[in-house]
């Protein structure tokens, strides 16, 4: 069946919507206007989309992946679709049903997609897991997640030896008690399903990041993100054919975003750079030998890339996009001035798929995420009144919902009514609106602080100092001060050739100074690595947590930290 395509009535539906898209690519308004999630009971993405393309186009790349010490490896749509179809037979003969949980942890290899598409084929649940977990985390996941079967690399099995919880044990390569990924092989290449497939049957179970508390076990479901796309899609400009790059590792939901669906959705070309380290140059070497259409990359990197003289390459791209935290002005306007394309700014969660974006063809406003995608309805929410209002928290009108909108927060019920009150899902982000309808991002609602009772939003602060050339990555938070409550403090990582001394510290305090309005002073800095989950954001969380450690029962100066009221050219006004 998955050689010949599913097609069916709801591949219909979805193809309609999903043309609408692509058609009116670059006309923001009239998409908004016609859009509308596809509401299909039963739908197997797996199914009834991809193999139905691979039907169509057997030839056209599904997945090509580049790595620093070993050949180029592509898989048409047709070869990936006869091996996700072996993979799922000879997974239902080891036991894997519908509705089973089934733990994935393997790199960026061609054995991933094949379980991904295997998985949803037969109607189970998924739970990504990046290779980056200890021991004590997965133990969490198969407990909490129910784990029935889990498939996973050589090298990481022996992570999951001896953890408690009887589960079928698959392993692409060797190890003993395994069973051997290879051996689907030589099962058969026609797939045919127990039956339907419910929109609203479980998908994806997520274990959020945990920036501020043990991670969150998001459920989507086969509606949610293989339909829910449709808007990522739209956001990053697709379209059939493209060779479409996103830096993303296994395990997280933006590597379902960018590295499945939405490309999927497209009918374009997934592109895998596998590197031992990252530098620029060997990406961007890259981007330019295989011709990337799109490419999607998180704020990290992208302040990694302009270390690099990036006019002495001449990359092909037509789109470039940003996501996972908001992008800095100054990192945005750097690209444009090396190779004339603007990178655009995109929001959204693991619960939800891209919900603001600034969409191909539009006027950008440096800054801003963009404007609502299609699909979404945008509330801010101030968080005194519970009513909509020009800033407050992002929220989405649930009597409006979207189909991209997670079922909830699997183990609890308590926290999935908390996001879900009052008629509206709580992103808890804060965001200003404009009358142009642009939503500019503020911060997490637990990072905005307030200093001399003005009310600061870290990332503003954190892009004038993204400006200065020593600054390739800075966090602030607010530090205690016995006469203002608090003041801005930052944490800096250098850029290369720049030496974290007093000097230093002065330059850039006084370019904060000299942009900046006085109340929204940095008035201390600090020179340091930022803690970040392994996913890749600041967690802030830990460095407020720092400050109020340091300051506790004393007013004395931490080491290592610089003052403005150190350097004479730098005192002001002590009221402020």
């Amino acid at each position: 069946m998955s050689q010949q395509g599913m097609a069916t009535q709801a591949t219909g539906a979805f193809r309609a919507e999903r043309d609408g898209l692509l058609t009116h690519r670059t006309d923001y308004a009239t998409a908004m206007a016609t859009f509308r999630w596809p509401h299909l009971p039963e739908f197997n993405w797996a199914l009834e989309w991809f193999d139905v393309v691979a039907a169509e186009h057997p030839e056209r790349l599904a997945l090509w992946v580049v790595s620093d010490d070993a050949p180029d490896i592509t898989v048409t749509y047709a070869a990936m679709a006869r091996r996700s179809a072996q993979v799922a037979n000879w997974l239902r003969g080891h036991g894997v049903k519908r509705g089973d949980s089934v733990l994935l942890m393997l790199d960026n290899q061609v054995e991933l997609w094949e379980t991904m598409l295997a998985v949803m084929k037969l109607g189970a649940v998924l739970i990504p897991s990046s290779t980056l977990l200890t021991p004590e985390d997965l133990a969490d996941r198969l407990d909490r997640g129910s784990v029935r079967h889990v498939v996973t690399g050589q090298a990481y099995a022996k992570k999951l030896d001896g953890l408690a919880g009887e589960w079928t044990k698959v392993v692409v390569g060797d190890a003993p008690g395994w069973l051997a990924y290879r051996d689907a092989d030589s099962a058969p290449e026609d797939f045919t399903p127990d039956g339907p497939t419910r929109t609203d049957d479980p998908l994806f179970l997520y274990f959020t990041s945990g920036t501020t508390s043990k991670p969150k076990l998001v459920e989507h479901t086969y509606g949610s993100y293989p339909i829910g796309h449709l808007s990522t899609m739209y956001w990053i400009g697709l379209r059939p054919g493209d060779v479409h790059l996103n830096i993303s590792s296994p395990g997280w939901a933006k590597h379902a975003w960018s590295n499945m669906f939405a490309p999927w959705n497209a009918e374009a070309t997934v592109f895998i750079y596998n590197y031992t380290r990252f530098a620029a140059a060997p990406l961007l070497d890259q981007l330019v030998r295989c011709k990337v259409d799109t490419f999607c990359a998180p704020p990290t990197v992208w302040r990694m890339l302009i270390q690099a003289d990036l006019a002495k390459w001449q990359v092909p791209t037509r789109e470039l996009v940003a996501a996972g935290e908001p992008l800095n002005p100054e990192v945005i306007e750097q690209v444009s001035r090396a190779w004339g394309i603007t990178i655009r700014d995109g929001y959204g969660q693991t619960e939800t798929t891209a919900q603001v974006g600034n969409s191909p063809g539009q006027p950008l406003r440096l800054g801003s995420m963009g404007r609502p995608l299609p699909g979404y309805r945008i509330a801010l929410v101030d968080p005194i009144t519970e009513q909509e209002a020009a800033e407050g928290e992002i929220c989405l009108d649930l009597s409006a919902r979207p189909i991209a909108l997670m079922r909830g927060y699997q183990d609890s019920p308590e926290r999935t009514a908390e996001v879900m009150r009052n008629g509206f899902y709580h992103t808890g982000d804060v965001a200003s609106r404009d009358a142009d309808g642009y939503i500019t991002y503020v911060g997490r609602a637990d990072d905005v602080f307030k200093a001399s009772d003005y009310r600061i939003s870290p990332f503003e602060l954190e892009s004038v100092l993204l400006e200065h050339p020593a600054v390739a990555e800075a966090a602030v938070v607010p530090s205690p001060d016995p006469l203002r409550l608090a003041v801005p403090k930052a944490y800096v990582v250098l850029a290369a050739g720049f030496a974290p001394d007093a000097d230093t510290a002065l330059a850039i305090l006084r370019y904060a100074r000299e942009h900046l309005s006085a109340y929204k002073r940095v008035r201390r800095l600090e020179f340091a690595e930022l803690p970040k989950t392994i996913s890749g954001k600041i967690r802030r969380v830990d460095l407020r947590g720092q400050e109020v450690r340091k300051y506790a029962g004393t007013q004395a100066r931490p080491a290592g930290e610089y003052r403005d009221d150190d350097f004479p050219s730098l005192r002001g006004d002590p009221s402020l």
